[in-house]
């Protein structure tokens, strides 16, 4: 093509509006947009958010039955690890968040539900987007930003369980500073074994070992509680059970019904056993001959090459 009379467009003409950073003002809009979705919707199933509503180390809000969903099913797995980013892998790590709803705003309208509106029950602000709400770790009431600041103690003024400072956790947190907070309260939390619902975390073993200093075992000592309990129940017990009472001196089992347990697992792989080397299609991979006969070239696949002559040179 060519001497038509055409000309090649340039770059100027071609990309009509060249990328540039947001203003404030479209920042803020973006963000608020954001804001009201996440207030109004769950991010794993995108379906509007109804109670109960529960809550993160981070503050985000789900379903409560899409996370019963995910760690009872393994259901949306994908989408829960990229919404949580890990925060929750038990029941331990969340907090169901309780809101006081508003029962007028949140009526239904020609036959159609709206979405619950949810408001303080101290100041009777909305809490939504565009405020900022709070709540509380462990009981989960939620109450504006303001009335915690302005109400003395620590103390829940709905269920007047006690709280720490460090344990109000802002609902969908926008600023760094309660980012980062929120942040160093996990890894505080981590290192005293606690989940962020202030309960023990999976694999502590401060339980066990405060267990086992109040029963009198020292803490270094490998005999446990449960070990300690089954040797008296040992003990006391003077008649075997089902007849294992050499099994369980030879096994070192001390407790009878699992000595009893365990020598009958033992039989049945024992028998699995036997009836895999008794089958016919095993044994015909080995050959039926004397085997203090020279072999020769009539070895078969799975012993040739594995018998060495005894006087052979190495």
């Amino acid at each position: 093509m060519g001497n038509d009379g055409g000309s090649i467009p340039t770059r100027r003409e071609l990309v009509k509006e060249a990328a540039r950073n947001q203003t404030t003002a479209e920042r803020k809009e973006s963000q608020q947009e954001q804001q009201e979705y996440c207030w109004t919707t769950d991010p794993i199933s995108r379906k509007p958010l109804a109670q109960p509503v529960v809550s993160d180390c981070n503050g985000k809000l789900y379903n409560k039955d899409v996370i019963l969903e995910f760690l009872v099913e393994g259901s949306r797995k994908g989408d829960v690890e990229t919404v949580t980013q890990g925060s929750i892998k038990s029941l331990k790590d969340i907090v169901e968040v309780k809101f006081d709803v508003d029962a007028e705003a949140s009526a239904t309208t020609n036959g159609e539900s709206k979405h619950e509106v949810w408001r303080c029950p101290v100041t009777g602000d909305r809490l939504g987007s565009g405020s900022k709400a709070v709540y509380l770790v462990p009981c989960g009431h939620a109450f504006s930003g303001s009335a915690i600041k302005e109400v003395s103690g620590e103390k829940c003024i709905t269920c007047e369980i006690e709280y720490a400072s460090n344990d109000i956790i802002p609902i969908l947190p926008t600023s760094e500073t309660d980012i980062a907070r929120l942040s160093i309260r996990m890894k505080v939390l981590k290192e005293k074994g606690l989940a962020h619902s202030l309960k023990k975390a999976s694999g502590s073993g401060k339980k066990r070992k405060k267990r086992d200093e109040e029963v009198g075992v020292p803490v270094g000592s490998s005999n446990t509680t449960a070990e300690t309990e089954s040797k008296d129940t040992t003990v006391r017990s003077s008649t075997p059970l089902n007849g294992t009472a050499h099994e369980n001196n030879s096994s070192g089992i001390n407790n009878s019904s699992t000595a009893s347990l365990a020598a009958k697992v033992k039989q049945e792989q024992m028998l699995t056993k036997k009836r895999k080397t008794e089958s016919e299609t095993v044994r015909g991979l080995f050959s039926s001959r004397d085997q203090s006969k020279p072999i020769g070239k009539s070895s078969d696949f799975m012993t040739r090459g594995f018998s060495v002559p005894t006087g052979a040179k190495r």
